[in-house]
């Protein structure tokens, strides 16, 4: 009795995304990039929001004056200060909402930015550095509108930031 079942392993699974296009077939290259762009961002920025979360909690061990002097005052502030040392279900609820909303902001950005840049090497038929860089100063605006506190300065200074950021990753690319 002979079994037809292909063995795989993840890491041929995940060559295999390469051959076939990519995670996602929603009829569009557009759509396609964004969607996938915004699926691997939203992970990282939920690993992130929790491992920086398990930073915090572990440098302070309770007392918010043991905080590394390096760490800035808005860093400092606990993004799910329902956690304190509780196990109960609001803890729980706090840490997935506050992980929710912090990877939803990074596959925003992710999708965003990768949909601007698809978007104006279709209208201007070149990928060059001007796209990175209107794509990274749309994204970081609208970045820093997610913000609780956001301010005219603010949105500003991310929209530089995030020009600056995506042109120099575009003019390194390839040298590295």
């Amino acid at each position: 009795m002979g079994h037809n079942l292909e063995t795989r392993s993840l890491m041929d699974e995940l060559k295999s995304f390469d051959r076939k296009g990519g995670l996602f077939d929603l009829g569009h290259p557009l759509l396609n990039r964004m969607a996938e762009c915004f699926v691997k961002a939203a992970g990282i920025g939920a690993v992130q929001a929790v491992t920086r979360e398990a930073y915090l909690t572990a440098t302070e061990g309770g007392d918010s004056t043991s905080i590394p002097p390096e760490i800035p005052a808005r860093r400092k502030k606990h993004r799910f200060s329902e956690l304190r040392g509780e196990t109960n279900r609001s803890s729980v609820e706090a840490l997935v909402k506050s992980t929710g909303k912090e990877s939803l902001q990074w596959g925003l950005a992710a999708g965003m930015y990768s949909g601007i840049t698809y978007g104006l090497k279709e209208t201007r038929g070149v990928h060059d550095w001007k796209n990175s860089a209107m794509a990274g100063a749309i994204t970081g605006a609208a970045l820093a509108l997610t913000f609780d506190d956001s301010s005219h300065e603010e949105i500003v200074q991310a929209a530089i930031t995030g020009a600056a950021i995506s042109t120099a990753a575009n003019l390194l690319t390839g040298i590295f």
